[in-house]
């Protein structure tokens, strides 16, 4: 597996890619391994500019603060995978898995994908948790009594858990979103880690979900959300070896990005779509 990491200043291009290009590399770079153009690819990116982004399924009326949004002069876009919406900006680090299917057996089904990935990461970010000192304080607040233990008696998740479908949490704080776009041979697998995010903007600029994970409970996003005290490039190194992505770098498939950011993410028929029953 090729690495492509644009959040370095070594990064060969694109370390300060517009938000409309963030998204359209993404799916240039699945586009060129689907069409065997290239191979599987980690990239990692940061944003250093704040701005919105939905999912390929979601109403922007329903999911953001379009008034707010405007008032601070931030891009709202839509990406191509499902999940929720989210604020992007510095702090918030981001990193795309481009996988081939065939090579993955775990990967064959949207499920059974969720499952394999999200296990893996599951598995190295504990370790990684572990090794913190101090360990991450989660205030006394959550969870409260009621919600000590789980459904049906089930006991209150390890420290870093999958939750919902594709949330890794720290003791039921939420710190990481993933969601994945499939093609014929190929699948885009990617997701966000808060690390130093500013949380006050996700509920500034963000209602309360249209639909939300069980375990949320209703929360707050103040009350839901939480930054994972590690840095950066302790994450980085550590899903590199996860995924043994040590070869590259990857070159960014640059025509094809401007196309994908002229056709649809910079491309408002695209962003303001509606959405209907069957998205």
């Amino acid at each position: 597996m090729q690495l492509l990491d644009q959040t370095t200043r070594a990064a060969p291009i694109g370390a300060r890619f517009t938000p409309e290009q963030n998204l359209a590399c993404d799916e240039a770079l699945l586009e060129a391994c689907d069409s065997g153009e290239a191979g599987e690819v980690l990239r990692f990116w940061e944003s250093p500019d704040f701005f919105v982004v939905v999912g390929y399924g979601q109403s922007i009326s329903l999911e953001v603060d379009s008034a707010a949004c405007r008032e601070r002069g931030l891009p709202i876009l839509r990406r191509s995978s499902g999940g929720g919406a989210v604020v992007q900006g510095p702090g918030c680090l981001n990193y795309s898995l481009i996988l081939r299917i065939r090579e993955h057996e775990a990967c064959r089904t949207i499920a059974s994908t969720n499952d394999f990935i999200m296990q893996r990461h599951r598995a190295v970010m504990a370790r990684l948790a572990a090794s913190l000192n101090p360990a991450p304080v989660i205030p006394e607040t959550w969870p409260p009594a009621s919600l000590a233990r789980g459904k049906a008696g089930e006991p209150f998740p390890a420290p870093i858990a999958v939750q919902g479908v594709t949330d890794l949490t720290w003791r039921g704080w939420k710190f990481s979103g993933n969601a994945q776009r499939r093609r014929r041979h190929t699948l885009l697998f990617h997701g966000t880690f808060l690390l130093h995010f500013d949380l006050t903007l996700v509920a500034a600029l963000l209602p309360h979900p249209s639909r939300q994970p069980g375990y949320r409970q209703n929360r707050r996003h103040r009350d839901f959300l939480t930054n994972l005290p590690v840095s950066a490039g302790a994450v980085k190194s550590t899903l590199i070896q996860a995924w043994s992505a040590t070869a590259g770098p990857a070159e960014v498939p640059v025509a094809a990005m401007e196309r994908l950011v002229a056709e649809k993410y910079g491309n408002s028929t695209w962003t303001d779509r509606t959405v209907g029953p069957s998205s």
